[in-house]
């Protein structure tokens, strides 16, 4: 399996294009720079208790796939995704919150989901709290890969709307999980590198969301009763050196 080391923790910047620009300038030829600017709704309110709320960022996950859709390394992960770390989630491993990036690393729990618990947490991955503002990761490619996918996918909690709501029976398409679940299902956005190209910058396409309810790890691309989330993130660019 293809390997990529990690180099540096989350970088927090507003200013996203210099602050990569003077990272990469650091490393090798292969380094890359994930570049994620948060939209509108980067933050979004999370009931705590008596009508108190708090301002959460969203949780995230970035991965590599190989040119046939295999998985190959996490780049990054949000800590609680990445921990099993939910609070006031009373034993819930919330695999409706990154099923995709679940799905696709294919580690299967002793309870049949695909999700990191605080027993089995993620190891091959820089994790960390999601920044309240859009930030950068780095690596190195070391084998080298010259053609791949980088595939980033966001999730709010409670992100709930007129068809994802929080009373949404089990059965029905539109269940994520209750009312500590998603609401809305996370987005899927994927960026295709292609080194033989010459470019430099390649910009990630919204492809879709995943499973409402995360038992399944495929893209759907019905965006019936999508709304706010389409502007949690406003755009995911990836600069090589």
């Amino acid at each position: 399996m293809y390997k990529f080391t990690i180099l540096l923790a989350v970088i927090i910047t507003s200013h996203v294009f210099a602050s990569c620009d003077k990272k990469l300038s650091a490393y090798e030829t292969g380094s890359m720079c994930v570049e994620i600017k948060e939209g509108d709704n980067w933050l979004h309110d999370y009931p705590l208790f008596l009508g108190i709320k708090k301002k959460n960022p969203p949780q995230i996950a970035i991965w590599i796939e190989d040119t046939n859709g295999m998985y190959v390394s996490t780049v990054y992960v949000s800590r609680k995704a990445a921990t099993g770390g939910w609070i006031g989630a009373d034993g819930n491993n919330r695999k409706e919150a990154l099923p995709c990036w679940c799905h696709s690393r294919g580690i299967r729990n002793n309870d049949g989901s695909f999700c990191p618990t605080k027993d089995h947490p993620v190891t091959d991955a820089m994790t960390g709290a999601t920044p309240r503002k859009g930030f950068d990761t780095y690596y190195v490619n070391k084998k080298d890969m010259s053609h791949y996918y980088v595939m980033v996918e966001v999730n709010h909690s409670t992100d709930f709307n007129d068809t994802y709501t929080k009373d949404a029976d089990v059965n029905s398409p539109y269940y994520s999980g209750g009312e500590d679940g998603s609401g809305q299902p996370a987005l899927i956005y994927k960026a295709e590198i292609d080194m033989a190209s010459g470019k430099g910058t390649f910009t990630a396409s919204f492809i879709g969301h995943s499973s409402p309810d995360g038992s399944d790890g495929k893209v759907h691309t019905d965006m019936n009763g999508i709304s706010s989330a389409l502007n949690i993130v406003k755009q995911i660019n990836i600069r090589l050196k």
